[in-house]
């Protein structure tokens, strides 16, 4: 997943799919999964969320000013890519 000059590297497949599983199984009642890319470790990471204004709280990758960057987000239980905020 990801593959493409958009992407800075690929997901492993297996990888996004555990992501989803364990945010399904949290006790914490999560919906939706972040794809976060971490600048400084060079990986993908999930955050999880019951809000889905969170999503608000990233830009989308090459915009963002902090080490973090969103590319992706994803209902939980539909697994639907959700559409990003566009950045100014």
């Amino acid at each position: 997943m990801f593959d493409g000059p958009d992407y800075p590297k690929s997901l492993d497949e297996e990888l996004f799919d555990n992501w989803l599983e364990n945010g399904r199984t949290s006790k914490l009642g999560y919906s939706h999964l972040l794809i976060i890319w971490n600048e400084l470790e060079s990986q993908y990471q999930p955050i999880y969320t019951d809000n889905r204004e969170a999503i608000n709280e990233y830009d989308k990758y090459g915009f963002s000013i902090t080490q973090e960057s969103l590319i992706a987000a994803y209902n939980l239980y539909s697994e639907a890519r959700i559409d990003l905020p566009i950045s100014n």
